[in-house]
């Protein structure tokens, strides 16, 4: 069974007024700074219901930004997943800080407060969930326990916007909220990332830190600032994508929905489990296989799966199997969904013909 065109794992789509937008950015002459970036942290901030949005390059300088901001230095250390993208922990790396991996829920894929105690000493200057796939950490159990501790609450969000957690968007419980808004995320700017906060002295550093640390004298640096600043044209991307976030939203719920459906009585096929008290909007679609069931293994059901056009791509590897960057202990759980969970195609504009399609493809390769 052959897709009759290759589809691809993803792939953005443009809804609205795209083009009409970065045009007026274009001929605006705006190309750098602009109308557009104070529009998309307004309507972002206004989105999201809280009271600061600040625009980054993408998404890792968004963290980077949240991580200077909180005055993350070098012997710092800073919790996160084991199992997820590692975006922060390079950016703690870079710092001079050491990231510290907790374990996974083996059901839900994301870092628990319960593991990453297990990680806290006299150096924890924060922890950080992602939000992997689209789920939310339990974040009220995280800061339950950084209660009374000097700990931030960085929750990245760079998979979930517009995930809610006990009816609460993700990346407004902890102190900032840091997103991505590459080309494969639920809306894009090409590149392009955000940080919310309810905290303004935490917005002013952050502010301060993206723009070469100027802020009253040009060519004066109050700090060893950065250039980590969104252009005039990505957010007019941003802004147009946002307008139509309620349709994206619909497109995206029904997308999961159609994979649930075919999947999830599947043997040897396992989703992601979705808590009750989430109610998640989902970057990619992703499946755990049982070795049982596929025993030429993960990687190989990629290929067949390619050679039938269905593009895919694996799960995130483990911190604890790449020795070579990072220090860490063994984490079983973790190094057990890296080698064993399969992202499918997931794109709000993805038919429900191509997801029977690809289940079915998915469904014949057992053994």
């Amino acid at each position: 069974m052959t897709a009759c065109e290759p589809i691809p794992w993803a792939k953005p789509n443009f809804w609205g007024n795209e083009h009409q937008y970065v045009a007026q950015a274009l001929t605006s002459s705006w190309i750098s700074g602009g109308p557009f970036v104070d529009r998309f942290e307004h309507d972002f901030a206004q989105y999201q219901g809280v009271r600061h949005a600040t625009t980054a390059s993408n998404g890792t300088t968004a963290l980077h930004m949240a991580f200077l901001a909180l005055g993350v230095r070098p012997g710092d250390e800073v919790i996160v997943p084991g199992f997820a993208f590692m975006a922060a922990a390079n950016v703690a790396l870079h710092l001079g800080a050491r990231p510290v991996f907790a374990e996974v829920d083996p059901a839900t894929w994301c870092m628990t407060a319960k593991e990453a105690e297990k990680c806290l000493s006299p150096k924890t200057k924060v922890i950080l969930p992602v939000h992997t796939y689209g789920n939310v950490c339990a974040v009220d159990e995280f800061l339950e326990l950084i209660s009374g501790r000097a700990i931030a609450l960085v929750e990245d969000v760079a998979e979930a916007f517009s995930s809610r957690y006990k009816n609460r968007f993700a990346g407004t419980l902890g102190v900032l909220g840091t997103f991505s808004f590459q080309a494969t995320k639920t809306i894009t700017t090409g590149e392009g990332g955000m940080v919310v906060t309810e905290n303004q002295g935490l917005y002013d550093r952050m502010c301060l830190f993206r723009s070469h640390g100027m802020l009253r004298t040009r060519y004066w640096h109050e700090v060893a600032g950065h250039n980590f600043r969104l252009t005039n044209m990505q957010a007019a991307l941003g802004c147009a994508q946002l307008e139509k976030i309620d349709r994206i939203i619909w497109e995206r719920k029904r997308v999961y929905l159609t994979y649930q459906n075919y999947l999830s009585t599947v043997p040897g096929v396992t989703l992601q489990y979705f808590p009750p008290e989430v109610d998640p909007v989902v970057w990619a679609i992703a499946v755990k296989l049982d070795p049982q069931a596929y025993p030429q293994g993960r990687d190989l059901v990629m290929k067949q799966l390619g050679e039938a056009g269905i593009e895919t791509r694996n799960g995130f590897c483990a911190a604890s199997r790449m020795k070579h960057l990072y220090t860490c202990s063994k984490l079983p759980i973790c190094e057990d969904l890296s080698q064993q969970v399969i992202s499918l195609p997931t794109y709000p504009t993805l038919g429900d013909d191509d997801i029977e399609l690809i289940c079915a493809r998915l469904r014949s390769l057992r053994k």
